[in-house]
């Protein structure tokens, strides 16, 4: 049976503090923080200093992270397999499709994009990466909901501001639970015009391992509607390819 390691746990605590701290502090005010004898910390932070991860101020001495957690944070993060798995996907269906393509993880009352390409047409709908749309307002985030067993489902909607962002928002937790339901049971999920005027969005979901994921296309209502089986036959193509469903 593994076990908790205290000098792993406290290297990380000390991180921690930092970011809450958000300034530069004395072996003191770490052991204190950390509450801990002074040695202990001395003998801690010392460790991180001669390692490249602190840094001491040269006049107060104090400590303070330097940027070399940051960068293999970021190394990690664009070698992540949910980043990977996410940029191949949209990348294919931008080119089944040639149509705005977006990954999207579930958040709590959002629906985060973790890749997305954008279309080659000069009409074409933009979402950047790591921006986020309402839940009840788009594609992605109703598919994310289309996920979730119907008790959770009903309480994250219960738990939503439902604002609306165009005329054609719903706004009734009642109707979108009916049109999230409507959309499980087709297997795909639609955005008419209602996280952005004349936009229409479908999407589809799956699993990442414990990872609750979307794939979506959005476009010019007209053009989405005038390929609207190609489209879905491309998410379902794709999905199927990296989610396995």
């Amino acid at each position: 049976m593994p076990t908790l390691i205290p000098a792993t746990s406290r290297t990380m605590a000390v991180f921690e503090i930092f970011a809450r701290e958000k300034r530069e502090l004395s072996n003191s005010e770490m052991a204190r923080l950390l509450e801990v004898a002074e040695s202990s910390s001395s003998d801690l932070l010392h460790t991180l200093h001669t390692l490249g991860y602190l840094t001491r101020t040269p006049r107060t001495r104090r400590f303070y992270p330097t940027a070399r957690l940051l960068e293999a944070a970021r190394l990690i993060s664009e070698n992540d397999p949910l980043t990977n798995v996410a940029r191949e996907a949209v990348e294919q269906l931008l080119e089944k499709t040639n149509e705005s393509a977006f990954f999207g993880v579930l958040e709590t009352h959002t629906a985060k994009v973790a890749a997305a390409q954008p279309s080659r047409n000069p009409l074409r709908y933009i979402l950047e990466v790591g921006e986020r749309v309402g839940l009840h307002a788009s594609a992605l985030g109703k598919a994310l909901l289309g996920l979730l067993p119907a008790e959770e489902r009903q309480a994250r909607v219960g738990a939503l501001v439902l604002r609306p962002v165009t005329a054609s928002t719903i706004t009734s937790a009642a109707l979108l639970l009916d049109n999230i339901a409507a959309g499980a049971e087709a297997g795909w999920y639609e955005a008419r015009g209602e996280g952005a005027q004349g936009v229409t969005g479908l999407a589809v979901a799956g699993w990442l391992g414990d990872q609750a994921v979307a794939l979506s296309l959005a476009g010019p209502s007209d053009r989405v509607e005038e390929n609207r089986e190609a489209y879905l036959r491309a998410l379902r193509d794709v999905r199927a390819a990296f989610l396995g469903s």
